[in-house]
């Protein structure tokens, strides 16, 4: 059988993609006989360790740096979209799979140089126009680029979430395959906690998505828990609670997964998602889940069955906390969770139905 020649190419490899890709480049590089697999990726991301990267990626995938940023850039853009495009008419590939908003911009118009036709799919991993750190004026001429991308470049669209993929159904043809984990490899890293007072964590970058004044001010109302945050970023001034921990970068997994292994509720502040791989690893290790009411969260918490989903800091979340101070509260949604993982969020299912996609559109398409 004559191999499938797959490029991914992604801009933002970093917090949750950057497992999703790693997770990625073992997968497809163990069925290296059937793809063989390219990805094109940008390590400009402060919580990653690019020097480590190569290290870390399975080494039957092929890794292609490319610098690109995230914002409007048009002398960097420029520069990227020429490089992108001499990349991928070298490779020639059959399928070329974007991910993230920038790599879906960059990338096809880059593929519109080329004269082969290719089997195209875009993953926005939370499209931009739903952020609430920008103004209506910016979302409103997000979601204009996404409409006309689509409609003059297309690409069929891979949402890694359900609500994502009822708002890619509404611009244009789409797939579901949702975001998973590898939970097997994830449960060798649980341990039953072992704290004095109810611990409480969030894994992620401390940035505006995340919204860590609402962590901080949560933390401020519940002096008698103990919060931790597993990572760093920019806004690391907005945490003063004297009981919130921070972690500073972690470049190393086993060290996140011990930290995360360690609390007994993971809690999720974010403004927007697209759907988080963080919390999933929590579900992984058992943990109940308690997490903003947003697109991503609600995707994957089942409120009152996997943990609870709130809006702001009321009564509601008062009743919340005192439901998971008591531990059989704890290990009935942290079971609950793990057997949501297993049904709906296993990586190597979601990555096979993938695979199947590719083969599927390329045996159509000849």
């Amino acid at each position: 059988m004559e191999k499938i020649k797959v490029v991914h190419v992604v801009e933002a490899l970093g917090g949750g993609v950057y497992t999703y890709f790693k997770a990625l480049s073992f997968f497809f590089g163990n069925i290296d006989k059937e793809v063989e697999t390219f990805i094109i990726y940008s390590g400009n991301r402060g919580e990653i360790n690019p020097s480590k990267i190569k290290e870390e990626f399975s080494s039957n995938i092929k890794l292609i740096e490319i610098p690109m940023v995230r914002d409007f850039s048009i002398t960097k853009d420029i520069k990227a979209t020429i490089q992108l495009t001499k990349t991928l008419k070298y490779i020639n590939a059959d399928v070329v799979h974007l991910h993230s908003s920038k790599a879906g911009v960059l990338g096809r118009i880059s593929l519109s140089f080329l004269k082969n036709k290719k089997n195209v799919y875009y993953t926005p991993h939370g499209y931009s126009f739903i952020r609430t750190d920008i103004s209506t004026f910016k979302k409103n001429i997000y979601k204009f680029i996404e409409s006309k991308m689509n409609y003059f470049f297309g690409a069929t669209t891979v949402a890694c979430g359900d609500t994502e993929f009822e708002i890619a159904s509404e611009i244009g043809k789409s797939k579901l395959i949702r975001n998973g984990v590898n939970i097997k490899n994830i449960a060798k890293h649980y341990k039953q906690p072992q704290n004095e007072k109810l611990t409480i964590g969030i894994v992620g970058r401390i940035t505006e998505a995340r919204n860590p004044q609402l962590f901080n001010n949560i933390a401020l109302k519940y002096k008698d828990f103990n919060f931790i945050w597993i990572g760093d970023g920019n806004l690391r001034k907005e945490i003063t609670a004297p009981n919130i921990k921070i972690t500073g970068w972690l470049f190393n997994e086993t060290e996140v997964l011990k930290h995360l292994s360690s609390i007994d509720v993971y809690m999720q502040t974010s403004l927007w998602e697209g759907l988080p791989i963080a919390i999933l690893e929590a579900m992984a290790l058992k943990k109940p889940i308690i997490a903003t009411n947003i697109i991503g969260n609600k995707d994957i918490v089942l409120h009152n069955e996997t943990g609870f989903l709130f809006e702001k800091i009321d009564d509601k979340l008062d009743e919340y906390f005192n439901a998971l101070e008591n531990e059989n509260t704890r290990i009935r949604m942290g079971e609950n969770g793990l057997k949501r993982c297993k049904s709906v969020f296993d990586i190597n299912k979601n990555f096979n139905n993938l695979y199947l996609l590719y083969k599927e559109d390329l045996s159509f398409s000849k």
